[in-house]
This record gives C-alpha cells, structure tokens and sequence, in this order.
C-alpha cells in the first residue's frame, strides 16, 4: 500500500518539480553556488532519476535497520525522495541553507558536516522511535519508514541560526524569531502533511543542537584533528577557524619554530588559526628580528640573512665590508633594501 502510494506520487508530480529546481538553479546562477552545495544537489537529483534501490528498499525504520541489519539504509535514505516535489522543497531549502553555510564554514568542513549530519540524523531517528515504541508500547513507531532530506535540513537550520543569529522567519504572516523557528515548523508541517516524518525531522532539530550546544562539534575537530595528524606531510593541510575549514596551505617545515610563527601572525594582525594566513607576505617571516630595529639595521640584518642562506662566505663578507663602509644614505637603503626582497 505504502509503496503503490510513493509510485502514484511520483507519476503525479513527473516533471513540475524538476522543472521548478531547474529554474531556481539558473536564476542563482550556477557559478553563484558552492561547489559542495552543488554537488549534493546534484547527487540527490541523480538518485532521484536513477534511484539505487526502490523506495521500500531504502526509506529507514528500527525494523529494517535494527532487526533485519540493513544499516546501508542510513546512507541511503537522506538522499531519496518520494516524489519531485518533495525533491524540489528539500533542495530549494538546501540551496539557500547551502550557500549561506558553506561559505561562512569552508567547503571541507561543510562537506563534512553534511556527512555527519546525514549519518547521525538517521541515528537519531532509530533511537527516537525505539524509545517511543518502548515507552507506548506500540511497535508500530518501530515500522514508520522514513526518506528524504529533510531531517538534515532541519539540522542545518539549527546550524545557520546559530552562525547568523538574530532576525525572524515569517510563517503563516506571524514574525517568529529564528531561534525558534525551527521548533514552529516543525509543528506546523506535522499539522499540515501529516504524511510527513514529526521524528524525523525532530532528530534534525536534536543533530544540529548536539553540534551548536552539545559536544559535537568538539567531537568533530578532535576526529578531523587525529586523521589529519596522522595523514602524508607532503600535501596540502587544511586550517581550521572557529567557523570550520578553510584556506589550504603547505604545512611548516620541520624546524619551523612556533614562536616565529605566533611572532608573523601578531605583526600582521591576523588572529590565531585565521584562514588567510596563506597568503602573509614572506619576508618577514624568514626574518623575524628586523621588528624594532632602524632602516639601516633592517637592511643590513636582510643582506647578512640572505647571503648566509646562499652559504657564500666569501662574498658574505666582500659584501658586508661594502655595505658597512660605503656609509649609504637613507633613500639608497630604502631601494637597496627594495632590490633584495624583490630579487
């Protein structure tokens, strides 16, 4: 019955949805959304034409996961969809919650919460409905099967009020704040699709506050943290700020000194862990000890510095009676010390 009934759903809605998706794409232009954003639109449309197994086989309940041991429906579920329109809704919500997160987190780290969340949410899920059946002693909370990607657009909701507090969401014409407003539509789509997941979409709600207040989000930096630790030294490193990751750049040689690093981030004013780092100017970070010191004393310091990494001593010292002699005047520092940081 179940299953006759998502079928008649999609024949219903064949293409409307689709077509409305498309045209909300190219409106914002394809070039305007993140790569990352626009890859699991992309990957939700492709399962939604060519779906890896029939919806039944799919959609995640506590019989099928836990009794039966089909756990591949937890990666499956978030990413089919009853039918088109229920595609478009959820990826018209990703959309906007997408671009809007994805550039305030960095693609890695989004990339990276969209996995958690998808796994987790559906977690959640199982344990909700065990603990109702338990608790009403009605097994049939161990039967509701549910899919699409709602439950973790719920979470990401939480995600982005919490990176963009303040403001309100109208809903039926009411300002609702956007701390709460999560909570007002979860009741609300309940009340008017009763068809529609109410513990689905509260295991998102509970996901994305386990990330914003809970230990998750620590969780989360301390697993990122141990794989990139333990990964090759010959690639690229990812730094991480307090939003998520992002900036890429190679990692320290291997007697860089911290102290000379902490010494570069304080002159320049960028802050600790700031993704921008990767792109300081790198002069003053081969010479750390020109900070305090007078036109003349910076530039001699840079000419010793230099001709000590060429390993010419010979010249190192032709070159150091010139410059300690011939007395220049500020200006012929100025461009001296011009020449060398441009050579």
């Amino acid at each position: 019955m179940l299953y006759r009934q998502m079928m008649r759903n999609r024949q219903r809605g064949s293409n409307l949805g689709l077509l409305l998706l498309a045209s909300q794409v190219f409106q914002l232009g394809i070039d305007n959304i993140p790569p990352v954003t626009l890859a699991t639109l992309g990957l939700n449309v492709y399962l939604f034409l060519f779906p890896v197994k029939p919806l039944l086989q799919t959609c995640l309940s506590v019989r099928e996961a836990y009794w039966y041991g089909d756990w591949a429906r937890l990666l499956l579920s978030p990413f089919h969809h009853v039918d088109d329109m229920h595609l478009y809704f959820n990826m018209a919500s990703l959309l906007w919650k997408g671009i809007k997160l994805e550039r305030k987190l960095g693609g890695a780290w989004f990339a990276y919460l969209l996995s958690v969340f998808s796994l987790l949410t559906g977690l959640v899920y199982l344990l909700l409905e065990t603990g109702l059946a338990r608790m009403t002693e009605d097994s049939s909370y161990s039967l509701q099967c549910a899919v699409g990607f709602s439950g973790v657009l719920f979470g990401l909701k939480v995600v982005n009020n919490h990176y963009h507090p303040g403001g309100a969401t109208y809903v039926m014409g009411l300002a609702i704040a956007n701390r709460y407003s999560c909570w007002v539509e979860l009741v609300l789509i309940h009340v008017m699709n009763p068809g529609t997941s109410f513990v689905g979409h509260l295991a998102g709600i509970l996901v994305g506050l386990l990330y914003t207040k809970g230990p998750l989000k620590r969780l989360m930096k301390t697993c990122a943290g141990f794989v990139t630790s333990n990964g090759h030294h010959g690639g690229q490193q990812t730094y991480y700020n307090s939003s998520g990751y992002s900036g890429y750049g190679m990692p320290n040689p291997p007697n860089a000194h911290s102290g000379q690093q902490s010494f570069n981030r304080r002159q320049y004013g960028a802050p600790y862990g700031d993704p921008y780092d990767t792109h300081m100017p790198s002069a003053p970070s081969q010479h750390p000890y020109t900070a305090g010191l007078s036109d003349e004393e910076q530039y001699q310091a840079a000419v010793r510095a230099s001709l000590s990494d060429r390993g010419d001593s010979a010249q190192a010292r032709s070159s150091h009676a010139t410059y300690s002699h011939s007395n220049p005047t500020p200006e012929e520092i100025r461009w001296r010390r011009l020449q060398r940081f441009t050579s």
